[in-house]
C-alpha cells in the first residue's frame, strides 16, 4: 500500500532525499496557512499513488516550507503549495499552487519515460530493483485496497495488523515479472514477501512467523521506528504477555506464575520473550512507564505485571479487565 510521504524535517535529510536514488522525487513545499490548497494537492498526489506503476515510480516527500526555509530556498520555492520534481538530484519539473492537472500531466510524463527506460533493462535487473524498492516488499495479485485473491488479502491483513509499512508490485500487471520471479527467487507461488531486498516467503511462512512471535524481528524496523514497533507488539493479541522465555519455558518465577494463572483461567493469550531482544526489553519499560517483566496487555492496555494481576484476581476485577 502506498506508504505515507516522508516528512523531511532537516536539511540533510533532504539532500540525502534527492540525491541518494534513481527514482523520481516528488517533493510537495507546503505551508499551515495555505492548508486548503495544500489539501488539494495531496488530495490529487493520493490519487496518482494509486496506480501502482506511479507509486512503484516516485519517492513522495513532504516539507513545511517555512520550518525548513533553507531547503525552499534550495528548491527555488516563492509560494505554497509548489511541488517540485527531481531526478538524481536536479529539478526536473515543478507545479506552483494548486494546480492539478498540471501535476498529474508531468508527474505521468516522467513516470512515463522512467518506466520505458526500466522495461529496457535486462529482467534480473529489474526485479533486482523491484525487490529493492522499499524495505519491504510484497508481490501480489491486486493492490492492498484491492487484493484480487484470498492469500494476497491475508497477507496484507497481517502486515496491516502489525502496522507494518510495505511497498507493492501487482504480479497481473506484468507477466514477464509474474514469470521470471518465480525462477529468480525459486519460490512458485505468489504473493510474495521480501524484507531488505531478501525473500522471506508467501503466505504460509508468513503465517509461521507469526505463531512463533519472528515476523517483527524479520522485517527492516529501524530503531528510530521503535515505539512503532512496540505499539505493534502490544496490539499484535488482545491479551499479549512480555514475558521472560515463553509459556512452555519460562525462565524466571514470575513469569512462570503469570502463565500458570492465564492458563487456570482459559485465557488466550500471545506472548513475546523479551530476553530476545534488548531494545524491546529496555524501551517497553520507558513505553509503559513500567519498570519490570512480567508485563500483562489487554486491547493495547497495559493490565500491570504479576502483583497487579494476583489482587484483581482477589478483587474479582481481572476477568473484566481481560473482556472488556
Amino acid at each position: 500500500m502506498p506508504t505515507t510521504p516522508k516528512a523531511v524535517l532537516t536539511l540533510s535529510d533532504f539532500t540525502q532525499l534527492i540525491e541518494s536514488t534513481d527514482k523520481i522525487v516528488l517533493v510537495s513545499f507546503w505551508a499551515k496557512w495555505a492548508d486548503a490548497q495544500c489539501e488539494q494537492m495531496n488530495g490529487a498526489i493520493a490519487e496518482l499513488r494509486k496506480d501502482s506503476v506511479v507509486d512503484s515510480a516516485v519517492t513522495f516527500a513532504t516539507v513545511e516550507a517555512e520550518s525548513l526555509p533553507d531547503a525552499a530556498l534550495r528548491a527555488k520555492v516563492t509560494s505554497v503549495p509548489t511541488i517540485v520534481i527531481y531526478k538524481k538530484g536536479t529539478i526536473v519539473d515543478r507545479i506552483e499552487g494548486a494546480n492539478v492537472p498540471e501535476l498529474t500531466k508531468k508527474l505521468r510524463a516522467h513516470v512515463d519515460t522512467n518506466v520505458a527506460a526500466t522495461q529496457q533493462l535486462p529482467i534480473e535487473e529489474k526485479l533486482k530493483q523491484l525487490i529493492n524498492k522499499e524495505p519491504v516488499m510484497l508481490f501480489m495479485k491486486g493492490s492492498p485496497n484491492q487484493p484480487r485473491c484470498g492469500f494476497s488479502r491475508t497477507i496484507v491483513d497481517i502486515l496491516k495488523s502489525y502496522k507494518v509499512k510495505f511497498g507493492h508490485f501487482d504480479i497481473l500487471q506484468d507477466d514477464e515479472v509474474r514469470q521470471k520471479l518465480k525462477e529468480f527467487s525459486n519460490w512458485p507461488t505468489y504473493p510474495q514477501l521480501y524484507a531488505s531486498g531478501e525473500l522471506l516467503g508467501g503466505l504460509d511462512i508468513v503465517k509461521e512467523m507469526v505463531e512463533s512471535g519472528e515476523l517483527l524481528d524479520n522485517l527492516p524496523i529501524e530503531k528510530d521506528n521503535l515505539t512503532e514497533r512496540l505499539k505493534a507488539l502490544i496490539n499484535r493479541s488482545k491479551v499479549m504477555l512480555f514475558m521472560k522465555g515463553s509459556p512452555d519455558q519460562p525462565r524466571c518465577g514470575f513469569s512462570r506464575t503469570i502463565c500458570s494463572i492465564l492458563k487456570d483461567r482459559n485465557v488466550t493469550f500471545d506472548h513475546f520473550d523479551i530476553l530476545t531482544d534488548e531494545d524491546v526489553r529496555q524501551g517497553l519499560k520507558e513505553f509503559s512507564n513500567w519498570p519490570t517483566y512480567p508485563q500483562l496487555y489487554a486491547n493495547g492496555e497495559l493490565v500491570g505485571g504479576l502483583d497487579i494481576i494476583k489482587e484483581m484476581i482477589e478483587n474479582d476485577e481481572f476477568d473484566e479487565a481481560i473482556s472488556s
